[in-house]
């Protein structure tokens, strides 16, 4: 394909080398070249985006995918997209395989909704449209005032499953809590697989302090309208960890969107192993896998943790050889062609269900 008669361009915004390897493997499917630009810290670590060819009139994809550095290449993305806008750029189209800040969509205590303030940040610097994938919560897409296609990695997981796991019809989908249930359970009906839930916490848990639990006090206030009687406040109190199906002599398969801190996995393996389960497989779309999580997942029961690319993690591989990637590029290059053709996006969801 001729760069120049297509109509648009594709460009990356990491400065760092692993975070333009998904935007290679994307340009590669498309038949395009990487858009000429410059993308570089300052001795003050000041952001610099310097465009190196006209985009003026241009429909513009920016790939940004997402290291550990998060805050910097949050900025990269918001001066590459703002100094596209200011080159005249027709369209600027997002492309963030894995979206920052997913988990804090939500008001706890006294903090903020920094996902919708992202959200805002993005559109004020220009950004028209954004291809994400697996969205931590749906309900994020309604934070924006442009529209925003939220692909599924879950095909890419499940043929994993289906071509590279042994014996993979004696497994077993495991939800590691309640809330993962409905995503467990898209992954058993499309596998035709049993579902198991662990439902509970081991005792002492540190999230007593993340979700507010103890939000108000248990105690009734003495102070104010002494007129005013108040209903008792019942702390949340959950019960000790416990799986809720067999899988006694399974393969116990445990997907999720995101694993960072991987402690929950860790310790959910340690439950599965005790109620029999023989091997133990974690399926999530972001790997994002910081502080210790190779070590972690090296040491456990685990025995192998599979992820898409849609988060550079060459180094913890390196680290671990449970971690294994399965590329992702195929369906945002897809989703790129369509876009830029006019051409309907039904095709990239087809039996996808509402809960996956």
């Amino acid at each position: 394909m001729n760069v120049a008669k297509s109509g648009y361009r594709v460009f990356s915004a990491n400065s760092s080398v692993s975070g333009t390897e998904l935007a290679k493997k994307i340009t590669e499917r498309l038949g395009v070249e990487l858009g000429k630009s410059v993308v570089f810290q300052e001795s003050n670590r000041e952001t610099r985006v310097d465009v190196k060819e006209s985009v003026r009139g241009q429909t513009i994809f920016i790939i940004q995918t997402i290291p550990r550095d998060v805050n910097t290449a949050i900025m990269e993305l918001l001066v590459m997209a703002y100094a596209l806008k200011t080159s005249c750029a027709k369209n600027i189209i997002g492309v963030i395989p894995y979206f920052p800040y997913s988990k804090q969509c939500k008001m706890r205590k006294r903090g903020s909704i920094v996902c919708k303030l992202l959200a805002s940040m993005l559109a004020k610097a220009g950004l028209s449209h954004i291809i994400t994938m697996d969205l931590h919560q749906k309900e994020i897409q309604g934070f924006f005032s442009f529209p925003v296609d939220n692909l599924r990695a879950s095909p890419f997981l499940i043929q994993y499953i289906q071509e590279e796991i042994p014996d993979y019809r004696n497994a077993i989908i495991v939800a590691k809590s309640p809330a993962a249930a409905k995503r467990a359970q898209s992954y058993a009906e499309r596998l035709r697989l049993g579902l198991a839930v662990i439902h509970g916490e081991a005792q002492c848990s540190e999230s007593d302090m993340a979700d507010g639990r103890h939000s108000p006090p248990c105690v009734r206030n003495t102070t104010g309208h002494t007129g005013l009687e108040l209903p008792l406040m019942m702390a949340k109190e959950k019960p000790p960890i416990t799986v809720v199906g067999d899988v006694g002599g399974r393969i116990a398969i445990i997907v999720d969107d995101i694993i960072d801190d991987v402690g929950d996995f860790v310790a959910a393996a340690e439950i599965l192993k005790e109620r029999g389960a023989y091997k133990i497989y974690i399926m999530a779309t972001h790997g994002l896998l910081s502080a210790e999580a190779p070590r972690l997942i090296e040491e456990s029961a685990i025995d192998e943790v599979v992820v898409t690319n849609t988060v550079p993690h060459e180094v913890q591989k390196l680290q671990c050889p449970k971690i294994k990637t399965v590329d992702v590029s195929m369906i945002l290059a897809e989703a790129i062609r369509r876009i830029h053709n006019g051409e309907s996006m039904a095709y990239l969801f087809r039996n996808i269900t509402v809960d996956d």
